[in-house]
C-alpha cells in the first residue's frame, strides 16, 4: 500500500510527534498520512514518561518473568540506559557516551539483539526468546511481544523510512517488517511473514507478502484488556486463516 503524504505546508515541523500519535492508538485516522522520514536525533529521553530509570528496569524485569539473563531483559535495560543518558545535563552526558556504545555492542555480540537507543519503546515490551533481532523501528508500543529472528527496518538502501509498531502487537518469530508502515494496535503478525504495507489494528496477517486473513474484535467489558477471534465468515477464508 502506497502512503500520499500531505503537502509540505501541512507537515509537522517535528516528524516525532506524528509518531508519537501513531504509536499509541484508538483516535487516529486509518490509513495512516505519515510525515516524511527523518533520521532521530537521539537528542532527548524517549523512555516512557511518568516512571523513574530503576522503575522501568524493575517493571522490565517482572515483564520477563524475574529472569535476570533473560537476553530480551538486558537488551531493553540498555535501551533505557541510552535513553535515560540524554536526559543529563551536557556537561556530564559525554561520560556516559562510551559505556553505553560499549554495552550496545556487547549485548549484540552476547544476545544477538539490535536495539538501540533511538528506538522509542513503551511499557512491558517482551523480547521472547533471542538471536537475530534486528529491531530498527521508529517506536515500539506498549505491551508488545517479539520473538526470535525478527527484523525491522527499512525497505531498501538509501531509505529512511521505519516501521512504527502500535500497542498490543504480537510479532511471531522470523518475521520482516519494512518500510514507513504502522503495525496497528492488537494486531498478530504470524512467523515468517514479510509485511511492507500498513496492517490495520485488530488483524490477523500472514503470509510473504502478509495479507490480512482475519479481524479481531475487542473483548466487550474493555478493549484494552485483549482481543477475541472473529470467526472467519465462509469457508474461503477459514481456509485462509488456518
Amino acid at each position: 500500500m502506497s502512503v500520499d503524504h500531505p503537502p509540505s505546508h501541512e507537515k509537522a515541523p517535528n516528524a516525532a510527534l506524528d509518531r508519537d500519535a501513531y504509536r499509541h492508538d484508538r483516535d487516529t485516522p486509518w490509513p495512516p498520512v505519515l510525515p516524511e522520514p527523518i533520521l532521530p536525533p537521539g537528542d532527548r529521553n524517549e523512555n516512557p514518561p511518568g516512571l523513574g530509570f530503576w522503575a522501568l528496569l524493575r517493571e522490565d524485569r517482572r515483564t520477563h518473568e524475574n529472569e535476570w539473563f533473560s537476553q530480551g531483559y538486558w537488551a531493553l535495560t540498555v535501551n533505557r540506559f541510552g535513553n535515560w543518558k540524554t536526559g543529563l545535563p551536557r556537561s556530564i552526558r559525554w561520560m556516559f557516551r562510551y559505556p553505553y556504545l560499549w554495552l550496545r555492542k556487547i549485548v549484540q555480540w552476547t544476545c544477538g539483539i539490535k536495539l538501540d537507543y533511538t528506538v522509542k519503546v513503551g511499557r512491558r515490551v517482551h523480547l521472547w526468546h533471542f538471536g537475530g533481532m534486528i529491531l530498527g523501528a521508529q517506536s515500539i508500543g506498549d505491551d508488545v511481544q517479539i520473538r526470535q529472528n525478527t527484523t525491522l527496518g527499512v525497505r531498501k538502501s538509501g531509505d529512511l523510512g521505519k516501521p512504527i509498531i502500535q500497542d498490543r502487537v504480537e510479532i511471531g518469530c522470523g518475521c520482516v517488517i519494512l518500510g514507513n508502515v504502522v503495525i496497528g494496535h492488537d494486531s498478530k503478525i504470524g512467523a515468517n511473514s514479510v509485511v511492507t504495507s500498513h496492517i490495520p489494528p485488530y488483524s490477523v496477517a500472514v503470509g510473504a507478502p502478509a495479507r490480512v486473513v482475519k479481524t479481531l474484535t475487542p473483548k466487550a467489558d474493555d478493549a484494552s484488556d485483549g482481543v477475541a477471534a472473529r470467526e472467519p465468515d465462509n469457508p474461503q477464508e477459514m481456509k485462509q486463516a488456518s
